[in-house]
């Protein structure tokens, strides 16, 4: 591939990467498929172009306003929802998953009667531009891999040294056994989803500014996410992006190749291999007894 295009799967990867880190912590906190992460995303993001383009604010302003309304969004989801119907159905996850999925859709409508159905364009949070050999790499482009990176780390920091992290650990390896432990449960359950709606909140804001952002964005930003996390494995917190990496650079050679319908296609091809061969990822978990 071109060397440009190598610069998109950096970035189509980095996105990616952030929603999927947000599963992983779901995931491991709540055991639940947080499919709503997408959309939070895309409401985000919506929200923060929408009064920025229409109403003139300030860009941080309205991308952190933007952000805080999704971990609002995330936290309430596991308040008000998945907590009630994981605990009248003790601990099953379909039901949850169902009442999730029902949330997205919901955030969909509601984003396109808030914002309009139109695309909005994205503002670049650094609108610089640098030369690299053949690939111009622009200033966002930058802020989102740093801002990537940072997240990765920070993350994998938090759940090796703070209490919560390891409590997030060990809610993630044994439910009832950190409950009878006296670990706080739903505490740690509610900083899951506040922490998965920050980081898509951030993820969402920062491609937005890149790429602008629709009502109709939020299932696809769903999709490559959690294709990310099937990929990458819950064995480490650096396995979601690996995930995203590999589903990005798939998309965007299958779309150079072959054009936009085959995109899905392939990518879909790929997760049903996983799925089918290995569907604890490349990294799989090693439960602590």
């Amino acid at each position: 591939m071109p060397v440009q295009l190598w610069v998109s799967v950096v970035e189509l990867g980095c996105f990616a990467g952030l929603i999927a880190l947000g599963f992983f912590l779901v995931l491991r906190g709540a055991d639940v498929f947080m499919f709503a992460l997408g959309p939070l995303a895309m409401f985000g993001a919506m929200f923060g172009a929408f009064q920025v383009s229409r109403n003139g604010w300030p860009l941080p302003i309205a991308a952190l306003i933007g952000v805080a309304i999704a971990v609002a969004l995330s936290g309430l989801t596991e308040l008000l929802i998945v907590r009630p119907i994981h605990r009248r159905t003790g601990g099953q996850e379909n039901p949850s998953i169902v009442a999730i999925v029902a949330i997205l859709f919901a955030l969909e409508q509601l984003a396109g009667t808030l914002f309009g159905r139109t695309p909005l364009p994205g503002t670049p949070f650094w609108s610089a531009q640098f030369r690299w050999g053949e690939a111009v790499i622009s200033g966002q482009s930058i802020v989102l891999v740093a801002v990537t990176v940072l997240a990765f780390a920070g993350v994998a920091l938090w759940l090796r040294r703070s209490a919560n992290g390891r409590m997030l650990r060990a809610v993630g390896d044994n439910e009832h056994a950190a409950r009878t432990l006296g670990v706080p449960v739903d505490r740690i359950r509610l900083i899951a989803f506040c922490l998965a709606g920050l980081l898509a909140g951030v993820a969402g804001s920062l491609f937005a500014a890149k790429a602008g952002v629709s009502f109709t964005s939020g299932l696809q930003w769903t999709l490559v996410g959690f294709l990310a996390v099937i990929v990458g494995g819950l064995g480490n917190v650096w396995a979601p992006l690996v995930g995203a990496v590999l589903v990005a650079t798939l998309q965007t050679w299958s779309v150079f190749e072959f054009g936009h319908a085959m995109r899905d296609y392939l990518t879909f091809a790929v997760a049903f291999l996983f799925f089918a061969f290995r569907p604890k990822g490349i990294f799989q978990t090693k439960v602590r007894i």
